[in-house]
């Protein structure tokens, strides 16, 4: 399956932040934004992909080379002009040929399920089958309304509050057929949501749209760049980052001989969790040295903050085993019922 990447902006928004980086090459979590983008057309199926490239081209294709080093085929086009997101798609025609295509944008963070969006294309034989995500704050993007089979009925571009029906928007990512593909004028700039989409519409061809799980950022600004990579070091956004990035997973639990038993439990803000736990429990005279220890006689105690992920690890010390892993668990219900706001102590 082929791949086309949408990789010539040169992210002006950005620049504060970034300076003279293409945004295909802004980094996320040890990586470039594309690096993750071809790493996920990899993972689906799309092996032969072209990157469509204008602002600092030279510096992507330095990196990339011919994507052999991601387990691709890597290809370029190089604009000197701006055709339009369509119309720099037209210009790979020679490497698209007679198929379908899919297409994605270098500079966003997805981690959708691209072939998923694949065959639905192909399953309804749509014109183009675009890939539309839920945004409670829309006004940054073109909206796509829908009737109940997914198919697109209209197109609002960027609306102000007063025209937002929908909270769909356009992801700029495609699935085209030919037939979209030959729509797009040879001879001018073209762009997808303002000029091919609502043409093929006009012309009666189906274009579906449909609402993909997962999740997409367009890292288009200094503060959405932000989100993202707080999302992504959280772990919203489901990536294959570079290993000095990568969070320490939290164990289920686990029986251990020195310590007693153990379960790791993850939580929203550790540091906040505790200071509720350190609180309710003041009367029974914790020792707070090393996290928060009770000495019940029969048992020990002990809830502490893991360091490298926002989790609480519990311990329990006993000579009765069931015992310790019955007030384990109890301890671990109690703290997730805090942590989803459902009990207090």
């Amino acid at each position: 399956m082929k791949a086309i990447i949408l990789a010539g902006g040169d992210g002006t928004r950005l620049k504060a932040v970034t300076g003279p980086l293409p945004k295909p090459m802004v980094p996320l979590l040890g990586r470039p934004l594309m690096e993750y983008t071809l790493l996920l057309l990899r993972k689906y199926g799309f092996t032969e992909i072209c990157a469509a490239l204008r602002y600092r081209a030279q510096d992507i294709m330095d990196h990339f080379g011919d994507g052999s080093a991601f387990g691709v085929t890597l290809c370029c086009r190089v604009e000197t002009d701006s055709w339009g997101t369509a119309g720099a798609v037209r210009r790979c025609r020679d490497f698209i040929g007679d198929e379908d295509v899919l297409v994605i944008s270098g500079d966003a963070a997805c981690d959708f399920d691209l072939r998923l969006l694949w065959r639905r294309h192909r399953e309804r034989r749509a014109a183009a089958t675009l890939a539309l995500a839920r945004e409670a704050e829309p006004l940054r993007y073109g909206l796509a309304v829908t009737e109940g089979s997914g198919r697109i009925r209209a197109f609002i571009e960027k609306p102000d509050w007063s025209r937002v029906v929908t909270d769909l928007v356009n992801t700029g990512i495609y699935v085209l057929s030919p037939r979209a593909l030959d729509a797009i004028p040879p001879d001018r700039p073209c762009d997808f949501a303002k000029d091919l989409f609502p043409a093929l519409l006009r012309r009666g061809e189906p274009l579906l749209g449909l609402p993909m799980e997962g999740y997409w950022c367009d890292v288009g600004t200094p503060l959405s760049y932000y989100r993202c990579c707080v999302d992504a070091l959280e772990g919203r956004l489901e990536l294959p980052c570079a290993p000095e990035f990568r969070p320490a997973p939290a164990a289920e639990g686990t029986a251990v001989s020195e310590e007693g038993f153990t379960l790791d439990c993850p939580c929203r803000s550790r540091a906040e969790l505790m200071g509720t736990l350190s609180e309710g429990l003041l009367e029974l005279q914790p020792d707070y040295s090393d996290g928060l220890r009770l000495d019940g006689g029969s048992y020990r105690l002990h809830i502490a903050p893991l360091p490298d992920t926002s989790a609480l690890r519990i311990c329990v010390q006993s000579a009765d085993t069931e015992f310790a892993r019955s007030l384990a668990f109890s301890a671990k219900e109690l703290i997730e019922a805090l942590d989803s706001g459902k009990s207090t102590l």
